[in-house]
């Protein structure tokens, strides 16, 4: 770990490593609670720190033009999530046609967003898109492995987990950071934690097993391998393996946790990344809309849940172009530090051969 100075036999150290220190503990924290109460910790962190993160990130991401080299790049990613959008806010299932549509428009946004950054050039972007969109209207099943992952679980825990990830990893290694990489490990420690561990959990309440069932169920049941219920005993059966079941449990641990985490580590960079810096006026508007988000989840979570899923998702696609940059990132640096170790080997064993040669011609 790097360490800036010692004064009076005190250690300082760098901004980067006291983040990566408060993101340790605040990994520690999110695992400690989801531990024993998921279904609660997941409840709250999605009703008070995801509005928040929602708003204070589009915000960012629109000050940055959403990292794509054109003005109106987004605007596409924004319309895809809308078409996403306006089928699910008018009905109140998530069924097979919901999931089709969601798994075509994610897969296109995400191919759409990877042609924004690596080209600006209209003729290749349209060339581009091509394979992209026949492949998710015509080939893509949304019933099958891959479209379960692109509809259910690129907006979800890929977004909150493996993204997230990416971001940790991309910053250590550009850093060259041992606490980076300390906490990268902390993050693909955690989930397995909740493999080794079982304690008892804390009993849900009425309120939170009807909230969680009613709106969030369909991914444990995806990542349990469980059908959408049809009759009531189906129904009670799937509740017993979300809710009662170890599997189930391990399951809303790792649920919680990713998302909990994925929230907090978004305010810890604050200093950083410097979201809040967005003019006074904008910072009032998103600070009404949170508090308005929260009264929506008091009064009634499924309401809350409806309207702030479409921010959600939203925003959920207009990251699209960063978590491909970070992705890309991630590559660069890797193959950076392999291929610059070989330099470092061939260089020194060059000036080894050379400096045995000058010996012998000496000699």
């Amino acid at each position: 770990m790097y360490k800036e100075g010692v004064e009076g036999g005190a250690i300082r150290l760098s901004g980067t490593d006291r983040l990566n220190l408060l993101n340790i503990g605040l990994m520690v924290v999110s695992c400690g609670v989801a531990l024993f109460m998921p279904f609660e910790l997941f409840l709250f962190a999605y009703a008070i720190l995801g509005p928040a993160h929602y708003l204070t990130e589009i915000s960012w991401l629109q000050k940055r033009q959403f990292f794509t080299p054109r003005k109106y790049d987004a605007w596409l990613l924004a319309a895809l999530a809308v078409m996403v959008i306006l089928p699910l806010t008018a009905t109140t299932t998530f069924g097979d046609q919901e999931r089709s549509q969601a798994a075509a428009y994610t897969l296109i946004a995400f191919g759409a967003a990877l042609l924004l950054i690596l080209t600006d050039k209209l003729l290749v972007r349209l060339l581009g898109l091509i394979p992209v969109v026949a492949f998710a209207l015509f080939v893509l099943n949304p019933l099958g492995t891959v479209g379960v992952l692109v509809g259910v679980f690129v907006p979800t825990l890929i977004h909150v987990y493996l993204f997230t990830g990416f971001f940790m990893i991309y910053g250590a290694l550009k850093e060259r950071s041992r606490s980076g990489y300390a906490a990268f490990a902390v993050f693909l420690l955690c989930p397995v934690l909740f493999l080794a561990l079982n304690p008892a959990v804390w009993k849900p309440s009425a309120y939170v097993v009807i909230s969680y069932w009613n709106n969030f169920s369909f991914l444990n049941m995806a990542i349990l391998g469980l059908e959408l219920p049809r009759t009531v005993a189906e129904a009670r059966a799937a509740m017993d393996q979300v809710f009662s079941s170890g599997t189930g449990r391990t399951v809303m641990r790792f649920i919680a946790f990713a998302y909990t985490y994925h929230y907090l580590n978004w305010f810890s960079k604050t200093s950083i990344i410097k979201w809040h810096e967005v003019g006074l006026p904008r910072l009032i508007a998103v600070t009404a809309i949170w508090i308005g988000s929260i009264g929506l989840y008091v009064y009634d979570y499924a309401l809350g849940f409806k309207f702030l899923f479409c921010l959600s998702l939203l925003h959920v696609y207009l990251e699209f172009p960063l978590n491909h940059i970070s992705i890309l990132g991630t590559g660069r640096e890797l193959r950076s530090m392999i291929w610059g170790s070989r330099e470092v080997v061939q260089t020194k064993a060059v000036a080894a051969k050379r400096q045995r040669i000058g010996r012998r011609q000496r000699a």
